[in-house]
């Protein structure tokens, strides 16, 4: 290992971190600099891996500097979603803007996300078999027997959980825990929590008034603060998307990868057919897809980079309020739910594939329509309070497997791809949340049609 080496990527890196800076300066749009920060990272992790090798001390030590700035943005998107998902939830209450027809607009989220995660079951199973993939052509090595031995340990911890049960560890039992997001289901207790003291607020208002009107300043105020504190976070995405691309590809195996390029192949061509699915819903509403897609984007790419459906939350509520038109109640509805319920990529995709790959190993013909239909219906259910980080598609696999009688181990032969699918999956889940706030709006007809047609960069950060 070379201390002047490391220290030379890193000041490449650097280098690059102020060209996106002369960009803003420049007042670049927020979308451009987002695509330059993922071309340089990409290009940049290529170059450092052609250079040293994978295996290269040196290529490791200077991933970890890179991760300072990476894994650092990631960070601090996280540390707002707890903050914001609540004083947004109970904003929308003193705003009066959701109350009105808070039933209907949860029951339209939760369903959107479910229904899309038992169309993407489907898409998976069809897809799978298309490709006619099965776990017994992969052959497995060291670290995919330990990768198995994790899952078969995590499998042992969950076992024996029912539904009704999972439904119950959605609520919050201590809403300060919650805050700490020590649970998968953290922001979905953090959400009724906050619902909890909307509905209480309406009571105040009717008995005690002015009690009240100062409960709304307070809560305004919280507001106007931490929407500030997501705006000077969001203004680091560029940086951020920069040095974690630059990490990603520096240390990817890629002969790994293409020993399994068939599966990632057809896991991307699945997840292209649900996002194909979002765009079909956003036209079934009288929308133009094309407009979504361009708003989007920015977004779904830092989604693709950070692999965290969670901390892609500030940018995804951003993006509904301040360029699709979606009102501030239902984004954050849809987006915080999208977090633990109905994972498009993460929940429905890939553990129906992982399931008919391994359906041949344990007898069972993938053909049969009980086992497509129990299998759809099966991942719609596991739905249910998948986490929004990293680890949240092997959680749903684990639950989807072992509902099934399916031998959980075999999930870790693909742990080589994991990190290539779960961008691909992660970008699905965060438009899938979108999509469910979009339409909602659209059918309770409280979406701002004139800025979802707006030409205007709605997403930018430069002030």
């Amino acid at each position: 290992m070379d201390i002047f080496l490391i220290i030379l990527n890193v000041a490449v890196l650097l280098i690059l971190v102020g060209v996106l800076y002369f960009m803003q300066k420049k007042y670049i749009s927020f979308s451009k600099r987002v695509f330059t920060a993922l071309g340089l990272g990409v290009a940049f992790g290529f170059i450092l891996q052609l250079i040293y090798g994978l295996e290269s001390e040196t290529l490791s030590q200077s991933a970890d500097w890179f991760s300072i700035i990476g894994s650092g943005y990631v960070k601090l998107l996280q540390m707002v979603v707890m903050p914001l998902v609540f004083v947004s939830i109970v904003s929308a209450f003193t705003k009066l803007t959701l109350t009105n027809n808070l039933g209907k607009v949860a029951a339209l989220i939760i369903g959107l996300l479910v229904g899309t995660t038992a169309v993407a079951a489907a898409v998976g199973i069809a897809t799978t078999i298309g490709f006619d993939l099965e776990a017994v052509q992969i052959e497995g090595g060291e670290s995919e027997q330990a990768r198995g031995q994790e899952l078969e340990q995590k499998y042992s911890e969950i076992e024996g959980q029912s539904f009704p049960q999972k439904m119950v560890e959605l609520l919050p039992a201590n809403p300060f825990l919650d805050f700490t997001g020590q649970r998968s289901t953290s922001t979905i207790g953090v959400v009724i929590f906050a619902a909890f003291i909307g509905f209480a607020y309406l009571g105040i208002k009717r008995k005690e008034p002015e009690h009240a009107e100062f409960f709304k300043k307070i809560i305004d105020t919280l507001y106007s603060i931490v929407m500030r504190i997501v705006t000077l976070v969001l203004r680091l995405t560029p940086y951020g998307i920069l040095a974690i691309m630059a990490k990603t590809v520096a240390t990817s195996n890629f002969t790994a990868i293409a020993q399994l390029g068939e599966f990632v192949l057809a896991s991307y061509v699945a997840l292209a057919i649900m996002f194909a699915v979002h765009l079909l819903l956003i036209t079934l509403v009288g929308l133009n897809p094309i407009t979504y897609v361009k708003k989007v984007l920015p977004v779904m790419t830092f989604a693709f980079t950070s692999r965290s459906s969670a901390g892609t939350l500030p940018l995804n509520i951003q993006a509904q309020t301040k360029a699709l038109g979606v009102p501030e109640g239902i984004a954050n509805f849809a987006g915080s739910f999208g977090l633990s319920i109905g994972q498009n990529g993460c929940a429905g995709v890939y553990p129906a594939m992982l399931a008919v790959m391994i359906a041949p190993t344990v007898g069972i013909d993938p053909l049969s329509p009980s086992f497509i239909f129990t299998l759809i219906a099966v991942v719609a259910i596991s739905s249910f309070g998948v986490a929004g980080v990293g680890g949240g598609a092997t959680f749903a696999a684990i639950l989807v497997l072992s509902a099934m009688d399916m031998p959980v181990a075999l999930a870790g032969l693909l742990i080589s791809v994991e990190p290539l699918i779960d961008m691909g999956r992660t970008a699905v889940n965060v438009s899938g949340s979108m999509t469910a706030g979009v339409v909602t709006s659209r059918v309770t007809k409280d979406m701002d049609g004139k800025m979802y047609n707006g030409e205007q960069d709605e997403l930018s950060y430069n002030a």
